[in-house]
């Protein structure tokens, strides 16, 4: 009989996605069936130094902001028991998580992480000029997301809960009812509703936030600048940022995931195989010989 963890018990029981695709700034980061994990792209502070990892049930990537001209970025991976595992960039302590027990669900900020915890509260470090480590008195939630400079929550009953920077309204999700899941990028948040479709707030200066007549949405991913949305028929749609061909998905199909990084986009198709679109500086596209399935 094959053996199922507790934490993967209660990923099925809170409905936690099994992340296995993440991007960072400059760096793209996949999860193998196998529970190893490999990585490309920039490697200045270690962040792709993942290849003794196992046992691994998700994954995040830190992002920055493309204005931050620097390689500073993180990756989280969350092991079957529910410890955590973290290389990379350190300066903030980012990566001080190995003491955390009891993770189901984990994401990675600029500068920070969080980790949702099997009770249903959340624990973050890292940076917190701005409030975006201040979630303590959560509860009751079912998935995190974190942008640069905010962090948002995922209650049981559809609602959601940012602390942070609100410098463009991107914490302004008080109406916000009946969502599924959460991401948050850049200067903005993007929540999925159970009826398939998408709700956004925050900058729209290139139009990221212009997902009200998205339909049949299954997954959502917020890059920097562009916000990508998964299909019920395995297709994806995208908008915001195009500089460098991040929304250039129209023609992807068989998709199951997606994940968005500061200016380039990633796909999982249903077979293992894994697409990449937009920026590829420092090699976080080069992901065509991968095999995650």
């Amino acid at each position: 009989m094959d053996y199922t963890s507790p934490i993967e018990e209660t990923f099925k029981m809170l409905r936690v996605p099994k992340i296995t695709i993440a991007a960072g700034r400059r760096h793209t980061v996949g999860l193998k069936s196998d529970g190893t994990v490999i990585a490309v792209g920039d490697n200045k502070c270690g962040q792709c130094d993942v290849s003794g990892w196992r046992d691994m049930v998700a994954i995040a990537a830190g992002n920055v902001h493309m204005a931050t001209n620097t390689g500073n970025a993180h990756t989280i991976g969350l092991t079957s028991n529910g410890t955590v595992a973290a290389v990379g960039w350190n300066r903030h302590n980012q990566c001080d998580v190995n003491d955390w027990r009891d993770i189901v669900a984990v994401a990675a900020g600029w500068r920070r992480s969080v980790g949702l915890k099997l009770d249903g509260t959340v624990i973050a470090v890292g940076r917190n000029n701005e409030g975006q480590c201040d979630v303590t008195g959560w509860r009751d939630m079912v998935a995190v997301s974190a942008g640069d400079w905010h962090t948002v929550g995922l209650k049981s009953d559809g609602k959601v809960l940012i602390v942070g920077n609100n410098r463009y309204g991107q914490c302004n999700v008080n109406g916000w009812s009946d969502i599924v899941a959460v991401s948050a990028g850049y200067l903005h948040t993007v929540g999925l509703k159970s009826d398939g479709t998408v709700a956004a707030a925050g900058l729209n200066r290139h139009g990221q936030c212009d997902v009200s007549g998205w339909r049949d949405i299954v997954a959502i991913a917020a890059g920097s600048h562009h916000t990508i949305g998964l299909k019920l028929d395995g297709t994806v749609v995208a908008v915001g940022w195009h500089k460098h061909g991040q929304c250039q998905v129209s023609d992807w199909h068989d998709i199951v995931a997606v994940a968005a990084g500061c200016a380039h986009t990633i796909g999982l198709k249903k077979d293992g195989t894994v697409v990449a679109v937009g920026d590829n500086e420092y090699g976080q596209c080069d992901v065509s010989e991968w095999r995650l399935g």
